[in-house]
């Protein structure tokens, strides 16, 4: 299955422009063979904690994403795109919207893991989620979440050759960027989907890195900061079965390291 992770600059608070930008990404992804097609963190809100608002969240049936989800159904792809949700009046998440191929829209997750400013308007998500498309189980997390080694694997446990990870990284942050997610991939022997925000986003700067990591950590495809960007991968189930025979960390995991003992040495 070919998979597109794409970037470009989100406008802050701005759906209906950003739902412009995330259909040329996606109609250009569709052209090149993408079966799959993931955008950042927040895209079609902004990542910008000072432009948060209720006006801009969005609800599965907002019309807002009409033409997206045209643009999945017209494309034969499924999209994962990061957006604020409102679950009610007063309650916001941190979400995944899924367009799949005939464009009905669905949000099976929640971001669980808050970065700083986010725990001013978000609520936490409560559980983990997967997807499947064509034949792949598909872990997904939000940003900070891959920088927790047990999300992923929770995923890889439950079934995930893969795991989708939208983020937002602000400049200065592309070491951290590039280490986490390369790591998650070699941990559990999967592939990770990692699309970065890039551009600017109010007084915000983000530096893109999009990229789709082998089951052994090491980038298939990778694209830097440009604005709009778009790194390929053809996923093979082959090359999972045969990282994690080679390297059964998945299987050799621990459940428990039990008790701990400390001892103090003479001087």
């Amino acid at each position: 299955m070919r998979v597109a992770a794409a970037q470009a600059e989100s406008v802050s608070g701005d759906v209906v422009a950003n739902v412009a930008t995330a259909v040329s990404l996606v109609e250009e992804a569709a052209r090149n063979g993408a079966r799959l097609v993931v955008l950042p963190e927040l895209f079609l809100t902004g990542y910008d904690p000072d432009g948060w608002s209720p006006a801009a969240t969005l609800t599965p049936e907002d019309e807002r994403l009409r033409t997206l989800r045209d643009a999945a159904r017209a494309g034969s792809v499924v999209v994962v795109a990061g957006a604020a949700v409102r679950r009610s009046a007063d309650r916001f998440t941190l979400s995944l919207l899924v367009l799949d191929r005939a464009g009905e829209v669905t949000v099976p997750y929640d971001k669980q893991h808050m970065f700083d400013a986010e725990l001013g308007f978000f609520t936490p998500g409560d559980h983990g989620a997967s997807i499947a498309v064509d034949g792949w189980e598909l872990g997904l997390g939000i940003c900070y979440d891959g920088c927790f080694p047990e999300h992923a694997a929770a995923a890889a446990a439950d079934g995930a050759l893969a795991y989708l990870c939208p983020s937002a990284y602000y400049v200065g942050s592309e070491h951290r960027r590039d280490l986490y997610y390369a790591a998650r991939a070699l941990d559990n022997g999967i592939y990770v989907v990692f699309s970065g925000l890039t551009g600017t986003c109010g007084d915000y700067a983000f530096n893109g890195g999009s990229a789709v990591y082998g089951p052994e950590g090491r980038p298939v495809d990778r694209v830097g900061d440009e604005a709009p960007a778009i790194a390929y991968a053809d996923l093979d189930p082959a090359e999972v079965t045969r990282v994690q025979a080679m390297n059964p960390i998945g299987r050799d995991r621990l459940t428990g390291l039990g008790s701990r003992q400390r001892q103090v040495l003479a001087g």
